[in-house]
């Protein structure tokens, strides 16, 4: 399936006040980061425009939502009551969401999305394998809508990584280009992710570098980048072997940006490289210290990279 990006939204934490972006009423006992994401869809749905979902059935509509820190604080917080006053004094609006699936849930309710609703927990790589995951059950003829995105709460004070601490959201409308070309829609571009793992052991090698170059490579042909076109790279990596081994398999003219704790900065730079919609093709680069890998390939406008979306 030919999928084009028609709809980008995206939320920053500092200054979030969801009574503004959702209302007042409804959204006030719900976890920030579900918050987070219900306000980067809305964004990402009015940017497409009002038929841009509701052309297609319920039925037809999926939603797929990465993460690693969504629940992090919210657990913390529950096993101190736990442990403390005991779990009767849990919230009964707050403790369903024990479960990491459910930050995603009320974005399918909301938006009548029965076609499938899935959560990606992937080191770093949640947000491309979203939709990577979401576009491969499109193109299975499972629905012909996809709100996919990101979304991150910041980690709790001694918890690892919370010193990069991400926290907001990022979300996409993904649409049949025909869809689109029918109802005067305006496209963004494609996008097409590829996922791989690079075992940290090897990574740290001599041959690392040379293995994770070979591993981009293949993933770039596959989204339909061919060699010698022009191609522009960001890199969301860490300083971890994984990280290093990836940064030294790219050009010298790669952008190198320093990972946060979770997932949020790749998606990120997916949406602000198609919204600057470039005369050339933009890879998004990111990697976990575990050795989860991911290329994202952004096809600028609605020309070029038709499979890319279907990978």
């Amino acid at each position: 399936m030919d999928l084009v990006v028609t709809g980008l939204g995206d939320v920053d934490a500092d200054g979030f006040d969801f009574r503004d972006e959702l209302g007042r009423r409804g959204y006030k006992y719900l976890p920030s980061a579900s918050q987070y994401v219900l306000a980067a869809a809305k964004r990402a749905l009015a940017d497409a425009g009002e038929d841009a979902l509701t052309a297609a059935e319920p039925e037809r509509r999926g939603a797929a939502v990465g993460t690693n820190s969504a629940a992090t604080a919210l657990h913390h917080a529950m096993d101190r009551t736990v442990t403390g006053a005991g779990a009767g004094d849990l919230s009964p609006a707050l403790a369903p969401y024990f479960s990491i699936n459910l930050f995603g849930s009320r974005l399918a309710t909301e938006h009548d999305l029965k076609g499938f609703n899935l959560t990606l927990t992937s080191p770093r790589i949640a947000g491309l394998e979203a939709l990577q995951t979401g576009a491969r059950a499109l193109a299975a003829g499972r629905a012909s809508r996809l709100l996919a995105g990101a979304t991150e709460e910041a980690l709790p004070e001694g918890e690892p990584g919370a010193d990069t601490s991400e926290a907001g959201a990022v979300a996409l409308l993904l649409e049949p280009a025909a869809a689109v070309a029918e109802r005067g829609g305006r496209a963004y571009g494609r996008v097409g992710v590829r996922t791989f793992f690079l075992p940290p052991a090897l990574a740290a090698s001599d041959g690392g570098a040379g293995q994770a170059a070979e591993a981009l490579r293949d993933a770039l042909a596959a989204l339909g980048h061919r060699p010698g076109t022009p191609l522009t790279v960001t890199a969301v990596l860490d300083a971890s072997p994984v990280g290093e081994a990836v940064a030294h398999a790219l050009d010298e003219g790669a952008e190198r940006i320093p990972a946060g704790a979770g997932c949020l900065a790749p998606m990120a730079r997916i949406a602000a490289a198609l919204r600057t919609r470039p005369d050339h093709a933009h890879a998004v680069v990111t990697a976990a210290a575990e050795g989860n890998t991911a290329v994202c390939l952004v096809t600028p406008g609605g020309s070029g990279g038709a499979e890319a979306s279907d990978r």
